[in-house]
């Protein structure tokens, strides 16, 4: 399979260098990927941060699961060039035969895609949407953002960045401390300590936003216990 395109910076930077540090931050297993022999021990020059977005699918379907109940049919839009697709389409399917839930997954590989796949969402009245983590996806954010909007679909979204622009909701690890801890570890290599000596980091702080106004749009009663679990509520 070839490695989506959010990881081959690191990965030319990795074979264009055996001796210069590099610390990375990527959402992606970084053994699974290439870029470091194992977590612990990452070997050579290369160290840095896991934020774990991809594997955070079925904790999304689980949200959504919390604030409609009701629903019985969810879709998961991916790309079908993402390295993770299949992975993340057992996971997903797994947890929502779990709660009860049937789901539609969904492709879309470029701007156009989207916009046919929100139409089908729309043909198979799918009662919410969970976004995973992709780098064309997370470009086209507005595009999301303005077609889960028009259709009237509770979409959940894996990176902060689309709660902030009008989406229901998202549900990832935090970009400030992926960012704080990169920083950290910069820092330890200038002082001298040598990246195959740092493990690399797992994140261990999630965030979850709400954004209200786009919940009064869509006719939604956000339940309060979801409210109090929120990190951030936007009004």
């Amino acid at each position: 399979m070839r490695p989506r395109p959010a990881h081959r910076p690191h990965l030319a930077a990795k074979a264009a260098t055996t001796t210069v540090p590099i610390v990375f931050g990527v959402g992606a297993d970084p053994v699974e990927i290439g870029l470091v022999a194992s977590l612990n021990r990452p070997g050579a020059n290369v160290t840095g941060i896991s934020s774990m977005n991809a594997e955070l699918g079925p904790k999304r379907l689980g949200l959504l699961h919390e604030l409609l109940p009701k629903a019985e049919r969810f879709a998961v839009l991916l790309n079908p060039n993402n390295r993770n697709t299949d992975a993340l389409t057992r996971d997903l399917q797994a947890t929502a035969s779990a709660i009860g839930k049937q789901v539609d997954v969904l492709t879309a590989r470029s701007p156009r895609e989207i916009d046919a796949a929100f139409v089908a969402l729309s043909q198979r009245r799918a009662d919410a949407l969970a976004v995973t983590p992709d780098q064309l996806l997370d470009s086209r954010r507005v595009q999301l953002v303005t077609l889960a909007t028009h259709y009237r679909l509770p979409a959940i979204y894996p990176f902060r960045e689309n709660a902030e622009i009008g989406g229901l909701m998202s549900y990832g690890s935090s970009a400030a401390e992926r960012d704080r801890q990169v920083g950290i570890y910069t820092g330890r290599i200038l002082k001298g300590e040598k990246p195959a000596d740092l493990p690399v980091i797992r994140a261990v702080k999630f965030e979850l936003i709400i954004n209200l106004q786009t919940a009064r749009i869509l006719g939604l009663d956000v339940p309060p216990t979801l409210l109090g679990t929120a990190d951030e509520v936007i009004e």
